[in-house]
């Protein structure tokens, strides 16, 4: 078999997987704390035919190897976490972290997850929770039914008026969590990421300390993904993927020819 169809073969897998890669960024670019990924490529093994430096002759080396590649392949999808727009809500409990960090959120099986997204609410005990699945935001904090003017500060402490009281009423202080390799972190849905080796241990600190970033509140962070960008993408993809596949069109015709005359 000519080993052009299966070089091109690997070239339309890996173009199939890049585009996937896109269409997944241009499906969340409007959700809230979204970071895109992009696909990493890699060659494959080489046929060495003829090494570099061998001796071509009792005095010379070949000063050039003849070494034909295997194609290509995705190793990695690799996630960005630059930082998103900011789109202002002036919901109280919508919060966007202006910087590094990520919000701990506490899932059903005990563990600890991490997110970006800040659209949190209160469920029917007090305890603050994401919005989608009602997942408790961790340190817990619980709001009493008579809470008024829930304020949050750039330092992550919460504070609102109670009944009957002058002053704001301290309900607990919220963390940002790091990593020192977030795009080691492992998505799993609801715009949670858990914790992986390449990630790296969690640090936990103050808002707006030890490089942390701070806390806006009345704000969200919205998805990074650059539309133009991504769609400039999708078109070099189909372009590269129509070029693997004219390759293959080429050597079937190649082949035919061979066999119609001989």
């Amino acid at each position: 078999m000519h080993p052009a169809l299966w070089i091109s073969k690997t070239g339309l897998d890996a173009k199939q997987r890049d585009i996937s890669v896109i269409s997944n960024n241009l499906a969340n670019a409007s959700t809230v704390g979204f970071k895109k990924s992009r696909a990493v490529f890699e060659d494959l093994l080489y046929q060495n035919i003829n090494q570099p430096g061998g001796r071509s002759s009792q005095n010379s080396e070949l000063p050039n190897g003849l070494m034909i590649g295997a194609g290509t392949k995705v190793v990695a999808t690799q996630k960005s976490f630059t930082q998103g727009n900011m789109i202002t809500t002036e919901n109280s409990l919508d919060l966007m972290i202006q910087g590094h960090g990520f919000f701990e959120v506490l899932m059903p099986d005990g563990t600890i997850s991490y997110s970006r997204n800040g659209q949190f609410t209160v469920d029917g005990d007090g305890n603050v929770v994401t919005s989608g699945a009602g997942y408790q935001v961790q340190p817990n904090i619980v709001v009493p039914p008579d809470a008024t003017n829930i304020m949050v500060s750039q330092d992550g402490e919460i504070s609102a008026r109670l009944a009957g009281q002058v002053e704001n009423a301290v309900l607990g202080q919220l963390t940002v969590t790091n990593f020192i390799n977030p795009a080691g972190l492992e998505p799993i849905g609801q715009n949670l990421f858990s914790e992986t080796p390449a990630s790296g241990d969690p640090v936990q600190g103050i808002p707006g300390l030890e490089g942390l970033g701070i806390i806006v509140q009345g704000a969200l962070e919205t998805s990074n993904v650059n539309v133009t960008e991504e769609l400039v993408s999708l078109i070099e993809s189909q372009r590269v993927y129509e070029m693997n596949s004219k390759v293959i069109s080429t050597v079937d015709q190649m082949l035919g020819f061979v066999i119609q005359q001989l």
